[in-house]
């Protein structure tokens, strides 16, 4: 039986308060194509302009500091307006699991989304954590302020 390389589990969530209905972030942050608004590394998406559902696929454009990247994602669970799973991967993270969650709160809508590599090769260094950290809270700022202004 051949030896399997160590890999490295890694995970981080990241939420904000967003006053509007769980079923409107919902909905924005399921859907690809709204991605790039608020998701800077994502710059194309190649599917229909709608949330994507159980068991959809769709192509993604995405770029790191290493360069562009091509992503085929599944959605691998979906629960409107509550939860949405995402499933993709690269050689670089293996695969990677993107969770949106949506919690009716007093005040609108608590959006957690959170970022799974169950076998990430390499583990994170602390400069990508940091890098991690900050692109998250830039992106949850995005999304409140689109999806309030909607």
């Amino acid at each position: 039986m051949a030896d399997r390389a160590p890999t490295h589990p890694f995970e981080r969530s990241h939420s904000i308060v967003i006053a509007a209905q769980p079923a409107a972030v919902f909905d924005y942050v399921s859907n690809p194509r709204t991605w790039p608004h608020w998701i800077a590394s994502s710059h194309e998406l190649m599917c229909d302009d709608r949330p994507m559902r159980y068991g959809d696929t769709f192509h993604e454009h995405w770029s790191t500091r290493s360069g562009p990247v091509d992503l085929d994602w599944l959605v691998i669970a979906c629960d409107a307006p509550r939860l949405w799973n995402g499933l993709t991967g690269t050689e670089f993270t293996g695969p990677i699991i993107v969770e949106y969650r949506c919690e009716a709160v007093e005040g609108g809508t608590r959006f957690t989304r959170t970022l799974r590599n169950p076998a990430r090769p390499k583990p994170p260094t602390p400069d990508m954590l940091a890098r991690i950290d900050a692109e998250a809270e830039l992106a949850l700022a995005n999304i409140k302020r689109n999806v309030e202004s909607i």
